[in-house]
């Protein structure tokens, strides 16, 4: 009866570092209330429903998975939100969405699974008013050895697109972005998995964990994962660009 989007955190903020990412990284977002803000790949909509709360924005998420954007809506109508957050299944790169629609944009472990970055950060900029912030959260190279799957973005790496920060940036600044902001995250990452993994492994998965959206594949993804940034061969980075 009192559910609140703190409450799902452990299970629809599927990021590296959750709820405690998200809170981190939304300093450096520009969130002011009564925004209207574009959630790209919003899965089953953690951050969106987050921002809706505590931020007081206007969020509009799509994903191309439409089991989440259903998800998404059933998980928004508990928490009381579906007058502050909206989802649809669409494609990042080729949103249904009038041009400079938006006064923000943002994105969680995205771009990981989209080859044409260039095309995205087109379609994004479409949509997104002059001025305006595009906030990125994922994972990228830091070396070019192998990632050993499956790891929570990809099974194999058929759909896996992960690539240096320098991709991102110069892709970004070929439709007319910015870079204001830059921070790779990667121990914070490792603490991060390193504390779930040993929490798990002392009282088994947790009632809302993961495993309910990845299935019983998820220690063996932690582990990669882990295993990725401790290498050196990924690690999740925050980046911010500014519309021109």
């Amino acid at each position: 009866e009192k559910l609140t989007p703190i409450d799902l955190a452990a299970v629809d903020e599927f990021h590296v570092g959750g709820l405690e990412a998200t809170k981190a990284f939304s300093e450096f977002m520009g969130f002011k209330p009564g925004m209207k803000v574009l959630d790209v790949g919003c899965g089953v909509g953690g951050p969106a429903r987050y921002f809706a709360s505590e931020h007081g924005v206007r969020a509009n998420g799509i994903d191309l998975t439409e089991e989440f954007v259903r998800a998404a809506i059933s998980l928004t109508k508990l928490v009381h939100l579906e007058e502050k957050a909206s989802f649809e299944e669409g494609s990042a790169l080729a949103m249904p969405f009038r041009k400079e629609s938006f006064d923000a944009a943002y994105m969680f472990h995205v771009g990981m699974n989209i080859a044409d970055k260039n095309a995205l950060f087109q379609d994004v900029a479409r949509v997104l008013k002059p001025g305006a912030k595009f906030s990125i959260y994922d994972v990228m190279r830091t070396n070019d050895e192998p990632i050993s799957y499956p790891v929570p973005w990809a099974a194999s790496g058929e759909t896996s697109f992960v690539v240096k920060i320098e991709g991102y940036r110069k892709a970004l600044e070929a439709v007319g972005f910015e870079v204001v902001h830059e921070r790779g995250r990667r121990e914070f990452g490792i603490q991060f998995f390193e504390r779930n993994i040993a929490r798990t492994a002392q009282g088994g998965p947790p009632i809302l964990g993961l495993q309910l959206l990845m299935g019983e594949r998820v220690p063996q993804m932690m582990q990669n994962t882990l295993g990725g940034m401790r290498h050196g061969i990924f690690e999740p980075v925050e980046m911010v660009a500014v519309k021109k």
